[in-house]
């Protein structure tokens, strides 16, 4: 089976988020089940170099004003259809924004035209290698499943997964014509979004089948709190609709390789964390927490992922005499406030505005729990990322948070079962709470190595969910 991947980032190439981590290990995983998959995506400033090693496949010379090519090699073990268009993706900033941080104002053609690009090759083949499914994510590939149905030819189906629906992809709808849709397409049952061409709503409406990435999540998107105005859509697709649990590239994130780590450990050598830990109190100007954990959040600054919450509880936090180390950034203002937490309460909260792949790393490696305070999520990594590094996962009861983390209720601890915390709803009361329960935990050593270990032992990689993938594509092919 052949299958076409359609992103707008890959780790370890480019990333701003877990889609990047997500594309870069699901080929990998889908490759072991006999599934030959190639990533499209656009060749961005960062990509530059490693492209001269590919070769030309497929050429236009008019793609939205200037001219385009795929590139094909392979790197990384990934095999890579990379979309060559230096107007629409050599430039500076980020990938989405310019460097004042503003969305790029072309960002529906660049993004358009990559799903434009995809639906060629999945109904034409490059270079004699055609797709049986073509697989698009998020709203920057959202348009595949549109230009594939105006395809007067048979074509692959088409899945969608919803990585965040929050990110919708809305523009004007008189870039129907420069993006080569039919005005047919523009129909509440087709592109149209209260009067706005919708790229992940083309997407939900036209694709044949669709995912998200956690069971939960896909329940929730179908209620007007999380549906974010596609809810009624989803409902009455829902038949179509599955919720695929995110894995993690197990050889990525090892604690018993990762050479960040100072000291590798293992679920059977857990002493060797301490070196992490003092490593991260180094890196963060804390004084060392006495019997209380030292707690991380490696995120992004927004209210979705509700770390105002806990601006308002860290008086508390730190009254329990724990620590806190931020990595992050997003919104101004609460970059602003975890600096000024940090100048409030020295030497107990640390703060570094950005991110650093290295970084947070060592900081899954060195703290004792990871906070995640998500008023929604639609599976979140760094959970995962934390159960794999024994750092014990507090996280807000929703989407992917709740299916992979178990509650260390008085059942699940009776039951030896525990392997984090999970609190609702997403206030303040209900977070300080949580946060008290992890301290009371931690001040039982032999309660806490226990759900260190299950947390360890808890399966975090893509094995089964490459499998559903795999039920999925099956079922469009008729296996």
């Amino acid at each position: 089976m052949k299958v076409l991947f359609v992103a707008s980032e890959c780790a370890p190439f480019v990333k701003t988020g877990g889609l990047a981590d997500v594309i870069g290990a699901v080929p990998k995983a889908l490759a072991h089940l006999g599934v030959e998959a190639r990533v499209m995506l656009p060749l961005y400033p960062a990509l530059k170099k490693m492209s001269v090693k590919g070769q030309t496949v497929w050429k236009t010379p008019d793609l939205h004003g200037g001219k385009a090519r795929l590139i094909h090699l392979v790197a990384e073990g990934l095999d890579l259809l990379l979309l060559d268009a230096p107007h629409l993706f050599d430039r500076g900033g980020s990938i989405y924004q310019n460097a004042d941080g503003e969305d790029w104002p072309d960002n529906a053609l660049r993004f358009g035209a990559l799903s434009y690009v995809a639906a060629e090759v999945a109904a034409n083949g490059v270079a004699g290698w055609q797709p049986d499914i073509v697989h698009a994510h998020d709203w920057q590939a959202g348009l595949v499943p549109a230009y594939l149905h105006q395809m007067n030819a048979p074509t692959p189906p088409c899945v969608l997964t919803i990585h965040n629906i929050a990110f919708q992809g809305l523009f004007a709808a008189d870039l129907m014509e420069p993006l080569g849709l039919d005005d047919a397409l523009y129909t509440q049952d087709g592109v149209e979004f209260y009067g706005n061409l919708g790229f992940l709503k083309a997407g939900v409406a036209l694709a044949d089948k669709i995912t998200t990435v956690s069971p939960t999540y896909a329940r929730e998107i179908m209620h007007p709190e999380f549906g974010m105005g596609l809810e009624g859509l989803l409902s009455a697709r829902a038949r179509d609709v599955s919720g695929i649990l995110n894995g993690i590239d197990l050889d990525v994130w090892n604690p018993e390789t990762d050479p960040v780590l100072p000291t590798p450990y293992s679920v059977k050598r857990l002493k060797p964390k301490q070196q992490s830990h003092k490593a991260v109190i180094e890196r963060f100007g804390l004084t060392p927490p006495e019997n209380a954990p030292l707690f991380c959040v490696i995120s992004r600054l927004t209210t979705q992922k509700g770390v105002d919450v806990l601006l308002d509880v860290l008086p508390g936090l730190v009254a329990r005499g724990a620590r806190l180390a931020v990595l992050g950034s997003g919104d101004r203002d609460l970059e602003a406030g975890f600096v000024a937490a940090a100048h409030r309460f020295p030497g107990a909260v640390g703060v570094i505005i950005g991110y650093d792949e290295d970084l947070s790393h060592l900081m899954q490696g060195g703290s004792d729990a990871i906070l995640i305070p998500s008023r929604f999520e639609p599976c979140g990594l760094t959970q995962l990322y934390g159960l794999r590094y024994g750092t014990v996962p507090v996280v807000a009861r929703t989407g992917g948070l709740a299916d992979t983390i178990v509650d260390a209720n008085e059942a699940a601890l009776a039951a030896n079962c525990a392997t984090g915390v999970q609190f609702a709803p997403v206030t303040p009361s209900a977070l300080s709470h949580a946060i008290d329960h992890c301290c009371d935990l931690f001040e039982q050593p032999k309660i806490w190595s226990g759900m260190m270990r299950r947390a360890m032992r808890h399966p975090v990689g893509w094995e089964t969910s490459s499998k559903a993938y795999l039920e999925v594509y099956d079922s469009l092919l008729g296996g």
